[in-house]
């Protein structure tokens, strides 16, 4: 690239609302402290050129989403467009997914790195969106959660940076990390921890589309910002019959049904009730005939938690609670407990960041607080080993009505939102550096 990043008087790039379009005014500053960057240090707004690069990047993702560990055509992308920008992507070991670090020092001997994570997988679920040109091509495949936006996002804010890197105005190496498989259980994260990818960072930032935010502002919370999410599998055995005979039997359909209903009930009550541990059931199949006890049962479900503490003990209360009520109906119960992933809990210090980089950029409107959810995300595993924070990135457009939300086949994002991004990632690598 050879684009110069000149800021306008008064030049913004978020859309047009009264929640924060534009960077800040004189007006809303605050006092700088020592070595606080200026606004007027940070770089324009993108040239229109690079905007418009990474809307049709992007559309080009939503076309041709890719699922967990299968994202070859991604990664490849990714991969020459950074090397056109002069950079030296490296492919993750499993073979989809990549890192790409700018800037001296990269963590060994120079300052630790801020790592900007994407996820890059899609969902098996069918595209419905109708009238637009970027619907996906792929039968049963959508980037129903805005991962292409996330992708987009990190790949525009390393395209700044490198500029910046080589005018010797980047204060610390950042690394871009682009992680697959973040929608199969326990996520992609973790293999992609044991690639590396953490090696010499410091700190790891990362977005969430949020279709119940404005493009143009983002969303954030201290502390646990998602929950945790693990998968239940339970199969139930015991000797069939004669309905007309269950004394003589292991009555395995009301053993299941009082699985089903006194387990939540029964882990509830072991555990602090402000933690959220809640165990909800999505299948149950026994049986084939209406006058015969069958011998086997299966039954999945997940556990969710809003504690990272409760998380951790949550397996052996669900297996404990499980046994209980298996014994008295005499069934012997098998459990998988599958760990999927702890809770987002967002560094204070992190957060900050996050809080500053998007009010220097956008103005004091820009960011507004936002509830713990209970979906999960693998972002959560990168926070076990280094400190970070999420931010929701707001996408849906002002003034619009409809309700949409996330693994839904009608999603889509106000693609300004990536704009937005990618300045607040921007932002937030100089700001980071500055401290």
């Amino acid at each position: 690239m050879s684009r110069e990043f000149e800021r306008e008087s008064g030049s913004g790039s978020g859309p047009g609302s009264d929640a924060g379009s534009g960077s800040a005014s004189e007006a809303d500053q605050p006092g700088e402290a020592p070595g606080a960057v200026a606004a007027s240090a940070l770089p324009g707004a993108l040239p229109d050129a690079l905007r418009s690069e990474l809307v049709a990047f992007r559309r080009d993702l939503h076309m041709h989403p890719e699922l967990g560990n299968q994202e070859f055509r991604t990664t490849a992308a990714l991969k020459a467009r950074l090397e056109q920008a002069g950079l030296e992507p490296r492919v993750l070991d499993i073979g989809t997914g990549l890192i790409c670090d700018i800037g001296t020092g990269q963590g060994d001997a120079g300052r630790p790195m801020l790592a900007l994570r994407a996820d890059i997988d899609a969902l098996p679920i069918p595209d419905t969106k109708l009238g637009v040109p970027y619907r996906s091509t792929v039968a049963d495949r959508a980037h129903a959660c805005g991962h292409d936006v996330h992708t987009t996002v990190v790949l525009g804010a390393g395209l700044v940076l490198a500029e910046l890197a080589a005018k010797g105005q980047l204060p610390q190496p950042v690394r871009l990390i682009f992680q697959p498989a973040e929608e199969v259980l326990p996520g992609g994260a973790p293999d992609a921890i044991e690639s590396g990818v953490l090696d010499g960072v410091g700190r790891i930032i990362g977005v969430h589309c949020d279709p119940r935010v404005d493009a143009g502002r983002i969303g954030l919370r201290q502390g646990a910002i998602t929950s945790a999410c693990d998968r239940l599998e339970v199969s139930l055995d015991g000797a069939g019959g004669h309905t007309a005979r269950p004394h003589l039997t292991t009555d395995l359909v009301t053993a299941a049904a009082k699985v089903v209903t006194e387990v939540p009930a029964l882990v509830a009550r072991r555990i602090d009730a402000r933690s959220g541990l809640s165990v909800t059931w999505g299948r149950i199949e026994s049986g084939h005939a209406c006058n015969v006890i069958p011998q086997h049962a299966e039954l999945s479900g997940t556990v969710r938690c809003l504690d990272l503490g409760a998380w951790r003990k949550a397996p052996d209360l669900v297996h404990g609670a499980i046994q209980e009520i298996a014994d008295l109906y005499r069934a012997k119960p098998v459990v998988n407990y599958i760990r999927g992933v702890p809770p987002v809990v967002n560094d204070p210090a992190v957060t900050d960041l996050l809080r500053e980089s998007m009010e220097l950029r956008f103005g004091p409107h820009s960011v507004e607080d936002t509830e713990q959810s209970l979906g999960g995300e693998d972002f959560s595993w990168y926070l076990e080993h280094v400190p970070g924070a999420m931010a929701r990135l707001g996408v849906r457009t002002p003034g619009e009505r409809t309700v949409r939300d996330l693994h839904q086949g009608d999603f889509d994002a106000d693609e300004s939102a990536i704009t937005v991004g990618v300045e607040l990632f921007t932002a937030a690598a100089l700001l980071d550096g500055a401290q």
